[in-house]
């Protein structure tokens, strides 16, 4: 269960640089700019956020396995319809495709693992699928831009809409192991008061918040990370991109090192606190502009493990803010709504960090980072907090 989870995911994440690589080639094909084919992919995590949000219900009402192939469907939908584009609004109904199927693998993926997987083993499962994601994301830039290069970007397109059939494929074979259906039927909703009564709950909308803050930090580091070190350090763009490759091996480090931590007490909160901790003092330590540039790649991976390291807490934390709300029957629509503040903040980062970088002022992302960093910090307590008061005894 857990690595058949972890494989729709990374199959997820794959999709996400399928339109990314081939961007010269779509440039000079259709006349475009940076700012077109950037549009493509808001287009494209637009979509998804709005469509995860919505997706939870859809997996509530008719169970986590048919949504979860839906999805590796759609996405293979969107890599055909990038191979037929003619033109950019092609390019952008592709991207729009691609995103409906991308909505669905949280509010399916966490159903299926809290469903199906025993509470000793959760803490492995959520780092199996953080770290399969990873996977997914470092394959897809290889295998579309080998394509590309040897074949063309149509070919690529329709390359990689095939990786999306294979994955499906393989996914209806083992459709006895995710099959949902009968758990799906004995778990109702715990609280009554409507499909929408989860958006009335404080920790819910905390959660969101969680997501929101704490990915964006992420997303200033991931779209301008290389060139604020190469500014502020005066470094080469190599080097400064290795940052980069840093925080990134790191998080996935620190993913598969936090699933060994997350079941452990019930104060996850406490230990996302002190890992997001941890890499706050590393932006603050970067963003000072006073640390040798030796040191540059370490604290960007030891940022990232801080960061990698809570994941697992977080999505423990997540679910007994679920559970001791709505209970079991509720996980799709939850996990959907506060999970689509991931895409949130990789839409809004852009757009909050956009404007330092233009003006020069490179380490006021850091800065930025940083506090988000530290409001990710109150809101896992926020949520640590409510979710062991709902739990207690009245």
């Amino acid at each position: 269960m857990i690595s058949l989870v972890g494989f729709a995911h990374g199959t997820s994440h794959f999709f996400h640089f399928v339109i990314p690589p081939p961007f010269p080639w779509l440039m000079a094909a259709f006349g475009l700019t940076f700012t077109h084919v950037g549009f493509a992919m808001t287009v494209f995590f637009v979509v998804s956020g709005v469509g995860q949000a919505m997706a939870g219900f859809v997996v509530d009402r008719f169970g986590a396995l048919p949504v979860l192939c839906g999805g590796v469907g759609l996405l293979s939908a969107g890599g055909f319809a990038l191979s037929l584009a003619q033109n950019f609004p092609m390019v952008l109904v592709a991207a729009a495709i691609a995103g409906v199927g991308n909505s669905v693998f949280h509010p399916a993926d966490f159903t299926l693992l809290n469903r199906r997987v025993s509470p000793p083993r959760l803490g492995h499962a959520f780092s199996v699928h953080g770290l399969s994601g990873s996977l997914g994301w470092a394959a897809a830039p290889v295998f579309v831009i080998a394509l590309a290069q040897a074949f063309g970007w149509r070919t690529a397109a329709a390359g990689a809409s095939l990786v999306g059939v294979a994955s499906l494929v393989f996914l209806f074979v083992n459709r006895g192991l995710l099959d949902d259906a009968q758990l799906h039927a004995a778990e109702p909703a715990k609280r009554s008061g409507g499909s929408f009564a989860f958006l009335r709950v404080g920790v819910v909308w905390m959660c969101f918040a969680f997501f929101l803050v704490s990915v964006m930090a992420f997303g200033g580091l991931q779209n301008f990370a290389p060139p604020i070190l190469a500014r502020t350090y005066g470094v080469s763009l190599a080097v400064a991109t290795s940052g980069l490759t840093g925080y990134l091996l790191g998080n996935a480090a620190g993913v598969g090192t936090g699933g060994f931590f997350a079941t452990k007490g019930e104060h996850q909160d406490r230990l996302v606190a002190a890992a997001l901790g941890s890499a706050a003092l590393c932006s603050i330590a970067l963003a000072s502009g006073m640390v040798p540039p030796w040191s540059l790649v370490a604290l960007m991976a030891m940022m990232g493990f801080g960061v990698g390291f809570s994941g697992p807490s977080r999505d423990i934390l997540v679910r007994r803010a679920a559970t001791s709300t709505f209970g079991s029957g509720a996980y799709g629509r939850i996990y959907g709504f506060v999970y689509s503040g991931i895409d949130t903040g990789l839409a809004i980062a852009p757009l909050a960090f956009g404007p330092f970088m233009d003006a020069g002022r490179y380490t006021f992302v850091l800065w930025g980072v940083a506090g988000l960093q530290t409001l990710a910090i109150v809101t896992a307590l926020g949520v640590g907090s409510r979710s062991r008061a709902q739990d207690a005894p009245s």
